[in-house]
C-alpha cells in the first residue's frame, strides 16, 4: 500500500513534507543544542590542556535524550505541545506554563523544511537521489539556523556534508567526481581568496573560515560550474533578507551579519533548479534561436 501511495508524486511529496515537519522539529534542537555542547565540550579540553581543575558547570543537554524544556521557566513540555507546527498554533506562541513567548523559529523552521523535502521528492521521486536531497536538505538547515543565531558554521556539519557530496560524485548522482571536487577546490579557495584581499585592504574580517567550508560542501553537490551562480545568488539573497532584517531590528548596515544562511540558500535553489536557472537565463539575454 505505501509503495502505491509513493509511487503517485503529489502524495509521495505530501508524506515527504509531513516527515520534513518532524525533521524540522528535530533540527531546532540541533540549532539550539549543538553550538552550547560544541563550545562546553573545547572548554572542558582546554582545561584538561591546561591541567586546570574541572569546571563543576554540567554539560548543556544532548541532541536526543534529554526532553524539551521551556527556557525561560524550565517547563518539560509533554507531547502534545511538541507536535509541528499544531502546537505552537494551538499555544498561540507562549508557553503553556509560564506564558512566555515562544520564539517563532520553531515554526519557521519546521515549515520550512516540510516544503523544502516535499520539494525534494516532488523533484527527484523517491528513489536514493531524492534520499540524498533530503540529507542535504536537512543539514543546510541546520547550518544556516545556527549561523543565523550564532555566526558560527560548525565542522561537525560541513565536514560530513562536504564529504557526502563527494561519495555522492563516486556514482555520478548528481554531479561527477571530477566536478564534485574541482567544485569543493573552487569554492574554498574562491572565498579564502576574497576573505585575505578584504583583509589586506581593509584590515578587517569580512567573512568566517566556515562560509569557505559551506561553499566547498556546496561545489562538491553542485558541481565546479555551480560557484559563481551561488555566490552571486547568495549575494543577493543577502541584500534582500539581510537588509530587511537589519531594517526591522532598527540597525546600521555596518552590523555584521552571517553570510552562511545566504550561501545556504543558493545552494539549494541551485542544487534543485540549476539548469532551468541557466536556461532562463540564456533565453532572456540572447536573441531568439541563438545558443550560449
Amino acid at each position: 500500500m505505501l509503495d502505491a501511495l509513493l509511487a503517485d508524486r503529489a502524495t509521495a511529496a505530501a508524506v515527504a513534507g509531513l516527515f520534513g515537519l518532524l525533521v524540522g522539529s528535530f533540527l531546532n534542537v540541533v540549532i539550539l543544542r549543538l553550538p552550547p555542547r560544541l563550545f562546553w565540550a573545547w572548554k572542558r579540553d582546554a582545561r584538561d590542556l591546561l591541567e586546570l581543575p574541572e569546571d563543576a558547570a554540567p554539560a548543556p543537554p544532548g541532541l536526543v535524550v534529554e526532553r524539551s524544556a521551556c527556557p525561560h521557566c524550565g517547563h518539560r513540555l509533554a507531547w502534545y505541545e511538541n507536535i509541528p507546527l499544531v502546537s505552537w498554533l494551538a499555544l498561540r506562541g507562549r508557553c503553556r506554563a509560564c506564558k512566555a513567548p515562544i520564539s517563532v523559529q520553531y515554526p519557521i523552521v519546521e515549515a520550512l523544511t516540510g516544503f523544502a523535502f516535499a520539494a525534494c521528492v516532488w523533484r527527484f521521486g523517491t528513489g536514493l537521489e531524492a534520499a540524498g536531497a533530503l540529507v542535504f536538505t536537512g543539514m543546510l538547515v541546520a547550518l544556516a539556523g545556527i549561523d543565523w543565531r550564532t555566526k558560527y558554521l560548525p565542522d561537525d556539519l560541513t565536514y560530513p556534508l562536504l564529504w557526502l557530496g563527494i561519495a555522492a560524485s563516486v556514482t555520478t548522482l548528481y554531479v561527477p567526481p571530477h566536478s564534485a571536487i574541482l567544485g569543493a577546490l573552487a569554492g574554498y579557495l574562491s572565498l579564502w581568496t576574497v576573505y585575505h584581499g578584504f583583509r589586506l585592504l581593509t584590515g578587517k574580517e569580512g567573512m568566517g573560515y566556515g562560509d569557505f567550508k559551506l561553499l566547498a560542501a556546496l561545489g562538491a553537490w553542485c558541481g565546479a560550474s555551480a560557484i559563481l551562480p551561488i555566490v552571486l545568488m547568495s549575494s543577493l539573497v543577502g541584500a534582500v533578507i539581510g537588509g530587511t532584517a537589519l531594517a526591522i531590528q532598527g540597525r546600521d548596515r555596518a552590523t555584521p551579519i552571517p553570510f552562511g544562511p545566504f550561501l545556504a540558500i543558493a545552494g539549494w535553489i541551485w542544487f534543485m533548479a540549476g539548469p532551468q536557472i541557466m536556461a532562463g537565463y540564456w533565453a532572456l539575454m540572447l536573441p531568439a534561436g541563438a545558443a550560449p
